[in-house]
């Protein structure tokens, strides 16, 4: 099957994007989540797949996993996997709206992931348009709550990649066009500062500032960072009145690491932090993890095959692991033979310049495509 000759249209795929762009889905709106499912859900449906909707859990939105007919249903296939929930609050719109300028195109999650969930949907369609037959059935699995860590959807994308031969990850594009073959392993944690409250108007000297043993403890933190383990404090919540010594503050911060033994000493070394003195307290406990996935010859054999596929379309996809985390941590740390980073080009993920480069929703969507019809 020669992938150059589907009639993939870049500036048709933009169109059929903007709708998932202007969705906008942030991880801890669970309404607007689910009206980014029920989209993904119709276009789902459109090209052939039976879904099932997923309800979410903590609050949290909801799934959804999508079934593609095949020949052999029952036999272990496929698992395109990626996430709909992005870290844009709503009303992103307003500073980061959907636009076109030459070949780039912006808007909140078009990076992440929404571009490369919906340019994998495309290659399927298009394979179903041609009369190519995969090797192996697919199944999809939209989530809704990766940008936080997964943690109400890993137990159901651990379930899921068991059942399945390959999973693909369309997570962006890395810098170079390349795709991810591991990936280091994260961990996030809460942190609790405690004080003793006073009037900072009259009495400041007989309180004790949360907020201040906080930002004492950001400090520490930041500063255990070596070449091995990196910390990072990113949320900070403290205080409500001005004229008060406030008794607690709230954050949360993230340590990533290439190596698992890296990684659990820094979680021994979070998890030692005290308060500076016996008037305040400071408390720090674990939140979600995510296992370092290291390369593996079954995965390097999967991304041989897809090398040689985008080798044949004119470009390079050069292998590497790396940081920032997914799903595909997940399912790479279980053995399974993972290839992310298949999502489309671009740059600005998180920020308000997140955009897309047009033409890669067509060029590696014939290297998604070629892929799913060649693997057996």
């Amino acid at each position: 099957m020669d992938p150059n000759a589907l009639p993939f249209d870049a500036d048709a795929m933009l169109g059929g994007l903007r709708p998932w762009v202007e969705c906008e889905s942030p991880t801890f709106d669970a309404p607007a989540v689910n009206r980014m499912m029920d989209l993904a859900s119709r276009n789902l449906v459109l090209a052939g797949a039976r879904i099932e909707r997923v309800a979410g859990r903590m609050g949290l939105g909801d799934c959804v996993r999508a079934t593609f007919p095949h020949a052999t249903p029952n036999v272990p296939g496929i698992l395109v996997m990626g996430h709909l929930d992005t870290v844009h609050p709503i009303g992103t719109l307003n500073q980061l709206a959907f636009r076109r300028e030459g070949n780039r195109a912006w808007g909140p999650g078009i990076l992440d992931m929404k571009g490369g969930n919906y340019m994998a949907l495309e290659a399927i369609v298009q394979l179903a348009r041609a009369g190519i037959p995969t090797k192996l059935p697919i199944t999809v699995l939209f989530t809704s709550d990766e940008e936080i860590g997964s943690p109400s959807t890993r137990d159901l994308i651990e379930a899921e990649a068991a059942r399945h031969k390959y999973v693909l990850v369309p997570e962006p594009a890395r810098p170079d066009g390349g795709v991810v073959t591991g990936r280091y392993a994260i961990a996030r944690f809460n942190l609790e500062a405690t004080g003793r409250p006073s009037h900072a108007g009259s009495r400041p000297g007989d309180g004790r500032s949360a907020i201040r043993e906080m930002a004492r403890k950001l400090i520490e933190i930041e500063d255990m960072t070596t070449s091995d383990c990196t910390f990072s404090v990113g949320v900070i919540n403290g205080g409500q009145w001005v004229n008060c010594v406030t008794t607690t503050c709230t954050g949360e911060a993230l340590s990533m690491a290439k190596r698992q033994e890296d990684l659990d000493l820094g979680v021994e070394r979070m998890l030692s932090l005290r308060g500076s003195s016996n008037e305040v307290q400071f408390k720090v406990t674990r939140g979600v993890t995510r296992p370092v996935w290291e390369p593996n010859p079954r995965g390097m054999a999967l991304y041989e095959v897809a090398s040689r596929i985008a080798g044949d379309l004119g470009f390079a996809i050069p292998s590497q692991s790396s940081g920032g985390g997914s799903d595909g941590n997940f399912t790479g740390a279980m053995g399974i033979p993972t290839l992310d980073g298949l999502g489309v080009a671009g740059t600005g993920a998180h920020t308000l310049d997140e955009h897309i480069q047009i033409d890669s929703l067509a060029y590696r969507g014939k290297l998604m495509a070629g892929l799913l019809a060649t693997i057996d």
